[in-house]
């Protein structure tokens, strides 16, 4: 019976990652290269991507950079068909692309709500739809979508309305998938990080008192390392974790405990 060390192992894995130029893209894409696996670092941030990318290839790991905006549907399509006729297959996705509007809801425009769900939700889907064609053909893959503590409450400390909304359809989307994709032989599951230091919340840390209030609601008192949230990804994406799906896993410090 193969050991922990092996069934983490990803040696022959192909993985596409999406918004992985920046923060917890970027740690997952390291990490899961980390263990073997090739990584097709997928962003609408061209330099990002290729930057991260290099860095794989420089450290002496395999990836290649896609200028992607994942809620362009034929991109998306186009980009995985590319993957699987360079690598011969797919064997994990992890949507990581999403953005916030964080506004009043009386104040939210609707082409703001609207850029929030493409990009969190359908983006998602046109990224799991196009992976799932060859998981499903081969028998076998992972989905791990990063989802957040705000998909799994309502938040409180602003308001953040689309946001909350995409991320928390996210986790249903993970269950429905799971349940779908399971005689296939395809595991889906996502991971619910608390607030951690990266390009998207620099600004929003940057205010008077807001880490501080953050930090107050984390029973363990200190901002998640995006490494933690790639090291969870990497663990649902491994064969250690062959019999968990349609599990969203929060990395947050105790917040959903409270």
């Amino acid at each position: 019976m193969q050991g922990l060390e092996g069934r983490l192992g990803l040696t022959d894995r192909v993985a596409v990652v999406t918004g992985a130029a920046h923060g917890i893209g970027r740690a997952t894409a390291l990490a899961l290269s980390a263990g073997g696996a090739a990584v097709v670092i997928m962003d609408i941030d061209a330099d990002g991507a290729e930057a991260v990318a290099g860095r794989i290839r420089d450290d002496g790991g395999r990836a290649s950079a896609a200028t992607v905006d994942v809620s362009d549907e034929a991109a998306v399509d186009e980009c995985v068909g590319q993957v699987v006729s360079e690598f011969g297959r797919l064997d994990i996705l992890v949507n990581n692309a999403g953005l916030g509007a964080r506004t009043p809801t009386v104040e939210l425009e609707s082409k703001a709500w609207r850029r929030a769900m493409d990009v969190g939700l359908d983006g998602a889907f046109y990224c799991s739809r196009a992976a799932g064609r060859q998981m499903i053909a081969q028998k076998s893959g992972a989905v791990v979508t990063v989802s957040s503590i705000m998909g799994l409450c309502g938040g409180g400390l602003y308001p953040n309305l689309a946001y909350h909304t995409a991320k928390g359809g996210l986790v249903n989307f993970t269950r429905a998938l799971a349940l779908e994709w399971a005689e296939h032989g395809v595991r889906v599951n996502a991971v619910a990080p608390a607030f951690a230091r990266t390009k998207l919340t620099e600004n929003l840390l940057a205010e008077p008192g807001m880490e501080a209030a953050i930090l107050a609601a984390t029973p363990l008192g200190r901002l998640v390392e995006p490494d933690e949230v790639a090291y969870a990804v990497h663990f649902l994406a491994s064969d250690a974790a062959a019999m968990i799906t349609g599990h969203t896993l929060p990395i947050d410090g105790g917040w959903l405990a409270r």
